[in-house]
């Protein structure tokens, strides 16, 4: 037979991200400190240059993800790649100043594809054009991806910015158990934590 759910009663109940699990149930984790550090080694030598560069998601239509993403958010468009052949686009975005982003194509394309920490926008052509088309944000059942962290100086100030531009949120900064925390979506319902990571 199987075991009832527990009934969820608030908001960060009823959200299944990293941080609730965290600090609500670590003690009853299912694997300890030690078990876990006996999954780990060092990593080995022939990794030492490998680093994190990006995160994909597929994005409706750019006319609404560009804007959200560095209108709303601040970040810069580093390089967008076309695929005629594909009927596809690449757009990457991330948090870099004007004086950091090359000039040339060729300079912007490598400067795009080695850079930590950027996002690529991926576009399949004609979606745009389809009142029902729509993707799976991860968050819906069956729950797989989760969500991207934005980090800022003030969880509050950021939120009263969201507001203003209309952005749809998740949970607000006091909603729930947990305070100073945010979750938005984008224009393709995808989450995003907005944090502090001093006060997190």
């Amino acid at each position: 037979m199987e075991k009832e759910e527990p009934k969820q009663t608030d908001l960060s109940e009823k959200m299944n991200y990293s941080h609730f699990f965290f600090l609500f149930f670590f003690g009853n984790s299912q694997f300890n400190t030690l078990q876990v550090k006996a999954l780990i080694k060092e990593p080995e030598e022939e990794t030492k240059d490998f680093y994190f560069q990006q995160t994909m998601i597929r994005i409706k239509d750019p006319r609404k993800s560009l804007p959200f993403y560095c209108n709303v958010l601040g970040m810069r468009l580093l390089k967008q790649l076309d695929f005629p052949q594909g009927k596809f686009s690449l757009f990457f975005v991330g948090y870099k100043s004007p004086d950091e982003i090359p000039t040339g194509e060729d300079d912007k394309k490598l400067f795009a594809l080695s850079t930590p920490g950027t996002l690529e926008l991926t576009h399949n052509w004609g979606t745009e054009n389809d009142p029902n088309f729509s993707y799976h944000n991860g968050n819906k059942d069956p729950r797989g991806y989760g969500h991207i962290g934005i980090a800022v100086r003030d969880v509050y100030s950021a939120s009263k910015r969201f507001e203003k531009y209309g952005v749809k949120f998740v949970k607000k900064p006091d909603d729930g158990r947990m305070k100073g925390l945010a979750f938005i979506e984008d224009p393709d319902g995808y989450w995003i934590e907005i944090f502090c990571p001093k006060t997190i």
